[in-house]
Protein backbone atom coordinates (compact mmCIF):
# COMPACT_ATOMS: atom_id res chain seq x y z
CA UNK A 1 0.00 0.00 0.00
CA UNK A 2 1.47 3.41 -0.95
CA UNK A 3 2.50 5.74 1.88
CA UNK A 4 -0.12 8.33 0.94
CA UNK A 5 -2.90 5.76 1.30
CA UNK A 6 -1.52 4.66 4.67
CA UNK A 7 -1.40 8.28 5.87
CA UNK A 8 -4.99 8.83 4.80
CA UNK A 9 -6.15 5.64 6.52
CA UNK A 10 -4.22 6.42 9.73
CA UNK A 11 -5.55 9.98 9.83
CA UNK A 12 -9.08 8.66 9.50
CA UNK A 13 -8.54 6.14 12.30
CA UNK A 14 -6.93 8.80 14.51
CA UNK A 15 -9.90 11.09 14.00
CA UNK A 16 -12.25 8.21 14.88
CA UNK A 17 -10.31 7.61 18.11
CA UNK A 18 -10.48 11.32 18.90
CA UNK A 19 -14.27 11.33 18.46
CA UNK A 20 -14.60 8.29 20.73
CA UNK A 21 -12.45 10.00 23.36
CA UNK A 22 -14.52 13.18 23.19
CA UNK A 23 -17.78 11.26 23.48
CA UNK A 24 -16.55 9.32 26.54
CA UNK A 25 -17.20 12.41 28.71
CA UNK A 26 -13.81 12.27 30.41
CA UNK A 27 -14.02 8.59 31.39
CA UNK A 28 -10.61 6.98 31.84
CA UNK A 29 -10.33 4.30 29.17
CA UNK A 30 -6.76 2.96 29.21
CA UNK A 31 -7.12 0.97 25.97
CA UNK A 32 -8.35 4.06 24.13
CA UNK A 33 -5.39 6.10 25.38
CA UNK A 34 -3.03 3.31 24.35
CA UNK A 35 -4.52 3.19 20.83
CA UNK A 36 -4.26 6.98 20.50
CA UNK A 37 -0.59 6.94 21.56
CA UNK A 38 0.15 4.20 19.04
CA UNK A 39 -1.58 6.08 16.25
CA UNK A 40 0.29 9.28 17.16
CA UNK A 41 3.56 7.36 16.89
CA UNK A 42 2.60 5.95 13.47
CA UNK A 43 1.51 9.31 12.10
CA UNK A 44 4.52 11.14 13.53
CA UNK A 45 6.88 8.63 11.93
CA UNK A 46 5.23 9.46 8.60
CA UNK A 47 5.73 13.20 9.12
CA UNK A 48 2.09 14.03 9.97
CA UNK A 49 1.57 16.76 12.57
CA UNK A 50 -1.13 15.30 14.83
CA UNK A 51 -1.55 18.52 16.84
CA UNK A 52 -3.62 19.88 13.97
CA UNK A 53 -5.91 16.83 14.15
CA UNK A 54 -6.45 16.67 17.92
CA UNK A 55 -9.84 17.73 19.23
Amino acid sequence: MPDQELKTMYISWFMDLQRIKKSSNGADIPELEYQIKGMIARLSSMGVNVEDLTL
